[in-house]
């Protein structure tokens, strides 16, 4: 699959594509700043390495229920990599941003939200970065972190995965649009990773991890965190504090 300009990706005729040469996320949030934007960019970067993107919404609703976008990005990419991978690959989420193959993390969500009118934002942007060549390197140079490549996924080229993921995301935006939450609740708790253990979390602004047991949702994507006899949720939106980028070159490429 080649990016360029003469043989673009495919996508649903709902999206527009937008080849970019830097962060897809951040071109997405440039771009709201002017004229030249518009429900369901998706802004995608010419890299083989890995399958960066981001989709450009504009919400009709708070935030905080804005960002079940979020899940609907997370899902339609569970599903793109389940249609491209061999069946013995696992792929799931860790809260609120994390995607992992086999137990590794291989990539990450990001978003951000427009200034607000009414309660309402001007837009929201999702990115996802999915590292797709191997890291290099000897076995075990970086614990934790993983590829497609390096886990059985060879075949997987970065224009296929982002041609999937617009397909199979845009299936879970209309999902929610008709059916609202709960489907999207469902399908990603089920592949949800720690769910029911303890986890630390190192999300948003917070000075210090949190840690608790993970109990689950609630109705608006926020995690119930179960600490000395207490639950409370913690709020998707922190993710919009200090969004987390996830590159290879983090890892050392």
């Amino acid at each position: 699959m080649s990016y360029a300009p003469s043989a673009p990706p495919v996508f649903p005729p709902l999206l527009r594509g937008r080849l970019v040469a830097g962060d897809p996320f951040e071109a997405a949030c440039a771009a709201t700043r002017g004229e030249d934007w518009d429900a369901g960019d998706l802004f995608f970067a010419p890299d083989p390495d890995a399958m960066c993107a981001a989709l450009v919404f504009v919400p009709d609703r708070p935030v905080a229920e804005a960002l079940a976008m979020v899940f609907a990005c997370a899902c339609g990419l569970n599903d793109a990599i389940g249609a491209l991978a061999p069946p013995e690959v696992g792929v799931t989420h860790a809260w609120p941003d994390g995607v992992m193959v086999n137990g590794a993390l291989a990539g990450r969500l990001r978003a951000a939200a427009g200034p607000e009118e009414g309660g309402i934002p001007a837009w929201l942007a999702v990115g996802v970065t999915v590292g797709i060549s191997p890291l290099g390197g000897e076995p075990g140079r970086y614990p934790g972190i993983t590829t497609l490549h390096e886990e059985g996924c060879a075949e997987i080229t970065a224009g296929a995965l982002l041609e999937s993921w617009s397909r199979h995301a845009l299936v879970w935006v209309n999902t929610y649009m008709d059916e609202g939450f709960r489907p999207l609740h469902a399908a990603w708790l089920d592949r949800a990773e720690g769910r029911g253990e303890e986890v630390e979390l190192d999300i948003g602004a917070n000075p210090t991890p949190l840690s608790g047991r993970f109990t689950g949702l609630d109705e608006t994507g926020n995690l119930l965190l179960s600490a000395d006899g207490s639950t409370r949720a913690i709020p998707l939106a922190s993710m919009l504090d200090a969004p987390r980028d996830w590159s290879l070159a983090e890892v050392g490429r």
